[in-house]
C-alpha cells in the first residue's frame, strides 16, 4: 500500500535547454509533451519516447549556476530497432557512436553516444522475434 506504484519522469537539470531540447527531438526522436514555468522560475520541459509512458524532464534553471556532469555518472538507455541505422542517423546528426557497437554475453547489442553537456545515451538493440 505504502510503496511505489510506477515511474513517472527524470530529471536532468541543463544549461542550454535549446541544444539539449533539439538533441532528443531531432536525434533521438523523443516528443515534447509540455513546456511550463516552476513557481520558482524554472523553465521545465518533458519528453517522452513515442513507446514509452515515463517522461524526461528537462530542468533550465540558470539562477541555481552551472551544470557539471562527471563523467560516467549516470545514462540514458533507448530501445532502437537497428544500431547500425541509427548510428548513421546519429553520426549524421554530429553524435557518432562514443563507445560500441557491443554484444554482451547473453546476446544483448547495445552503443553508447555522448548527448550535448556530457550526458550519455545507451542504446539497445531491440530483440527480433
Amino acid at each position: 500500500m505504502g510503496m511505489v506504484r510506477r515511474l513517472l519522469h527524470t530529471r536532468y537539470r541543463v544549461n542550454d535547454l535549446g541544444k539539449i531540447v533539439a538533441f532528443f527531438t531531432e536525434v533521438l526522436g523523443l516528443e515534447e509533451v509540455r513546456r511550463i514555468s516552476s513557481p520558482r522560475g524554472s523553465t521545465l520541459v518533458f519528453l517522452k519516447a513515442p513507446e514509452s509512458e515515463e517522461q524526461l524532464e528537462i530542468c533550465y534553471y540558470p539562477a541555481s549556476g552551472p551544470v557539471v556532469v562527471p563523467p560516467d555518472l549516470t545514462h540514458l538507455a533507448f530501445e532502437v530497432d537497428s544500431l547500425e541505422e541509427f548510428g548513421k542517423w546519429a553520426a549524421a546528426k554530429g553524435y557518432p557512436f562514443s563507445d560500441g557497437p557491443t554484444t554482451s554475453s547473453s546476446g544483448t547489442r547495445f552503443a553508447f553516444i555522448d548527448g550535448p553537456e556530457g550526458y550519455e545515451i545507451e542504446l539497445i538493440e531491440g530483440r527480433r522475434a
